[in-house]
């Protein structure tokens, strides 16, 4: 079944996205909850009339999106974290404090937009994570994690 995705959907695709997806998957989950609506003749004559007429808007999106990338190309974090005398970290650092030091810095990034190579950091060192600002735009920025 074709439908048009109403919103980004994880694994699937970008809002805007006409997509095939078994019949179940559609009515009984993306339809019923507003992500996606069924892709009929007159639905996609509509949605390419306002993709249209989106695209300016889009671009600049895109274009904002990829000066900010510009930005943070050379960009190191540096995020405190209380450790022990071995090195490792009592908890562990994650997007949220990579998102406040961001802001601190004077750059506006989402912790949800940044996703951390590493599954969990412990350990006082130098990491990287990757930024998605934009469908088609990713940045990848260093960090180090010091003790406080």
């Amino acid at each position: 079944m074709e439908i048009i995705l109403k919103q980004d959907v994880a694994n699937l695709g970008s809002k805007d996205d006409i997509v095939k997806v078994k019949n179940g998957y559609a009515n009984n989950y993306l339809v019923p909850y507003g992500y996606a609506i069924i892709a009929t003749e007159s639905a996609k004559k509509v949605h390419a009339e306002n993709r249209r007429q989106r695209a300016h808007k889009l671009e600049k999106i895109k274009a904002d999106a990829a000066a900010l990338a510009a930005k943070l190309e050379g960009v190191t974090l540096t995020v405190g974290a209380k450790a022990s005398s071995t090195g490792k970290i009592f908890g562990s650092i994650n997007t949220i404090q990579l998102a406040e030091a961001l802001n601190a810095k004077g750059f506006d990034v989402d912790r949800k937009q940044i996703t951390i190579s590493n599954e969990q950091i412990k350990e006082l060192g130098k990491y990287s994570a990757e930024v998605k600002l934009h469908r088609d735009v990713k940045v990848k920025i260093d960090f180090d994690v010091v003790e406080e």
